[in-house]
Formats: C-alpha cells, sequence, structure tokens
C-alpha cells in the first residue's frame, strides 16, 4: 500500500461521513428537536415583556 491508496482511502472515509451527517442534519426525524433548538434563545424572555412587545406593535 502506497501513500496515495492511502490518501484515497482517508478521501472516501470523509466523504461517507460527510453524506452520512447531511443525511441526518436533513432527517425528517430531527425537525422537530433542531426548531426546539432553534427557539432556544428566545426561552428565557418572561412572558410579560414579550405581551408588552406585541402589544406596542399592535398599536402602531
Amino acid at each position: 500500500m502506497d501513500i496515495g491508496t492511502l490518501r484515497g482511502l482517508g478521501t472516501v472515509l470523509v466523504f461517507v461521513a460527510f453524506v452520512g451527517v447531511v443525511l441526518w442534519a436533513y432527517s425528517s426525524k430531527r425537525k422537530k428537536s433542531f426548531d426546539e433548538a432553534a427557539n432556544l434563545p428566545f426561552a428565557d424572555e418572561p412572558e410579560t415583556k414579550k405581551r408588552e412587545e406585541e402589544a406596542s406593535r399592535s398599536k402602531k
């Protein structure tokens, strides 16, 4: 086995891992958990502050 063969196998291995991550990320089974994770930055806002912002938007 020479260095070219090892590099080729390494490239194939990395490509297979990349395809696996893409399939995992775009799987419909993961959508709900990704949507929840996307809304985490907004979870720490108190409800009263959200209501005040919505009220101020509706008055305009």
